[in-house]
């Protein structure tokens, strides 16, 4: 799991002579049993920080996380914890703006917010996701989100479906009197 996570693959590359594989191969420094059980086990991986782009959630999953759980060598894998170094935390700018400043703009200031990711998260046009938006915004939602894994798929393109949201939010905003 250390080595498909990081610098392995299924087989010997010569191009692992271009580089320092030794250092960027991720860890295994513990292996521990799971108590009562024969075949499970935990394992503690360490990773350099220096294989994850700074400031980058995407990245630091999608390395950590990303290939491993279809790896055909475990028949099953679960993350359980994961600690990050302060020093790579520094790297994450953070939001633009504080939930006050979202307050201020929502007219929110000492009421809840009340959002949701729009669901279905894969499948629907643009046309039907505006129109999801519209609906959760016109019933009562303060905010609507994408789910992650939405970003410009053939079925849905980034600018249609930000055209559609606008006219939702648009229109859920001239109904209900509220900024959204």
């Amino acid at each position: 799991v250390a080595g498909e996570s990081s610098t392995a693959t299924w087989t010997v590359v010569w191009t692992d002579l271009l580089t320092a594989c030794d250092r960027y191969r991720a860890k295994a420094y513990r292996v521990d049993p799971v108590p009562n059980t024969t075949d499970q086990f935990f394992a503690f991986i360490a990773y350099e920080c220096d294989l994850f782009e700074e400031g980058s959630l995407a990245n630091l999953t999608a390395s950590i996380i990303g290939n491993v759980f279809g790896f055909k060598a475990v028949s099953a894998l679960r993350l359980e914890n994961m600690r990050i170094p302060h020093s790579y935390l520094k790297t994450f700018q953070g939001p633009a703006t504080g939930i006050i400043v979202k307050r201020e703009r929502l007219n929110k200031l000492g009421f809840l917010l009340l959002g949701a990711t729009v669901k279905p998260n894969l499948g629907l046009s643009g046309k039907n996701y505006g129109r999801v938006v519209y609906e959760g915004l016109q019933g009562g939602f303060d905010f609507l989100k994408d789910d992650e894994n939405i970003n410009s798929q053939p079925f849905m393109r980034w600018r249609e479906r930000f055209l559609y949201c606008m006219e939702g939010i648009n229109r859920a905003a001239a109904a209900t009197g509220e900024v959204k």
